[in-house]
């Protein structure tokens, strides 16, 4: 039995998610054909919808720092992609239907119909692990969605503060009549946490060829990318190592072709999760983003990625090649490159040099032109943590990671500021500043009267 959709786009009118008012979608006449999902291929079925649930924010990318655009090309962008790439303090000026928000609580509705319908099947032998195996992806997209919520519309966690700071919105069940509020940071990330914890004891530990459902692999991959977030590198430590544990994959960058425009697969060897920015006129444009040029001066000749990640255009400009998904949109799902540079991270932090060192050089002997690397070295775990941050930011370019390690390293020492020069005016963002945090849309905050964010 194929699933209508027209069941979820009416709880989506009734969430406030779409911009319409309430009333008009009460005053339509339910359609007789809509079919409520209830067995286990619906719940599938849902979570396969790969168009809608693979999507992430990229409001937060358009705010870092890994490119900037030219202004005759600034000059044509809508309202919130011109006015945050300037880190404006109101970047909508009233314009709502903002997919950063809207597509991840879409996505947290199709979680939270297969959590609730799950009740009413029962588990028996025969389908047991199909049973876990779909609740466990409706907790990872229910969590992998809150976090990328709370890394574009909510400040950066600080144990200090969390308990008090605002989080998001934390929609639990579909339930239409439910009125929530803007959780407080603390429950945000511990709602996060919890979803992730439990999913990752349902997943499968296979890594399939079907990168649009998630696995134990990733469960744990997100775990340490939350983790990082929050700066607990101990427990980022522990999920990174947990998911190489059971995936490790790495490709060997001489076996691509630097003459091409999409020189990776969607399929790759090192993804274990597809995800990819959501539409917006900046990041599906690649050709229109330009490389920083002080992040593009730090690859050396024999470094692959600088052929494989980049290309001059005919403007003597550099630019951005298709990423792990092959998609002009980027990729920012989970991959095993992220994993190698946490773990070494979170060692470095603790004091294992050597370790976190054999964790960079495993990784980077793979990125070089065959005979060409030689292996770095580190006499203290600050020169081990300098240069794995630094290969951190050359290995991930346009992966949906730059704003959120912008955010946590600010905390630990105050140096990244990013700045823009458009028609000769300079902008800056300050570390630490309010606006790391985006304002909530304004059509959200009249459908939800959540507190908007203070952006000074």
């Amino acid at each position: 039995m194929k699933v209508n959709f027209l069941y979820l786009f009416s709880l989506l009118l009734c969430w406030g998610i779409c911009s319409c008012k309430k009333t008009e979608f009460l005053d339509e006449k339910p359609n007789s054909n809509v079919v409520i999902p209830t067995t286990l291929e619906d719940f599938q079925q849902l979570l396969d919808d790969e168009a809608t649930l693979s999507l992430t924010p990229a409001l937060g990318e358009l705010s870092a720092d890994n490119f900037y655009i030219m202004p005759n090309y600034w000059q044509v962008l809508g309202k919130k992609e011109k006015n945050a790439y300037i880190w404006a303090v109101d970047i909508y000026e009233g314009e709502g239907k903002v997919a950063d928000w809207n597509t991840p609580y879409e996505q947290v509705l199709y979680a939270n119909v297969v959590l609730d319908g799950l009740k009413n099947v029962a588990i028996t032998g025969s389908n047991q692990q199909q049973w876990n195996n779909i609740k466990g992806a409706a907790l990872f997209i229910r969590a992998y969605a809150f976090f990328n919520l709370a890394q574009v519309f909510a400040l950066p966690y600080k144990a200090e503060t969390a308990t008090t700071d605002l989080g998001i919105p934390l929609k639990l069940t579909p339930n239409i009549e439910e009125i929530i509020k803007r959780a407080t940071l603390e429950e945000t990330y511990t709602q996060i946490l919890n979803d992730l914890l439990a999913a990752k004891d349902l997943l499968s530990d296979a890594v399939t060829a079907y990168l649009n459902r998630p696995n134990k692999p990733a469960a744990n991959a997100l775990l340490a990318r939350v983790y990082l977030s929050m700066r607990n590198y101990e427990q980022a430590g522990v999920y990174a190592d947990n998911c190489l544990k059971l995936y490790n994959a790495l490709i060997d960058y001489n076996t691509k072709d630097p003459a091409s425009s999409r020189p990776f697969e969607r399929t790759n060897a090192e993804t274990m999760y597809q995800s990819k920015f959501s539409e917006t006129n900046v990041v599906k444009s690649i050709s229109n983003c330009i490389v920083d040029t002080l992040l593009y001066n730090q690859y050396a000749v024999n470094d692959l990625r600088r052929s494989l990640f980049f290309t001059t255009n005919s403007a003597g400009k550099i630019n951005f090649k298709n990423g792990y998904n092959s998609s002009a949109f980027g990729f920012t799902g989970f991959a095993t490159d992220e994993m190698y540079l946490t773990r070494a991270e979170c060692r470095a932090r603790a004091g294992y040099v050597a370790d976190a060192m054999n964790d960079l050089n495993t990784l980077l002997k793979q990125r070089w032109k065959t005979g060409t690397f030689v292996p770095y070295t580190a006499l203290t775990a600050n020169e081990a943590l300098d240069t794995i941050l630094i290969e951190r930011r050359k290995e991930m370019p346009l992966r949906g990671v730059r704003w959120t390690d912008i955010r946590r390293l600010n905390l630990e020492k105050p140096s990244i500021t990013p700045a823009r020069i458009l028609n000769d005016q300079l902008y800056t963002l300050p570390a630490n500043s309010s606006r790391y945090a985006l304002p909530i849309p304004p059509d959200a905050i009249l459908m939800g009267h959540y507190i908007q964010n203070d952006r000074k």
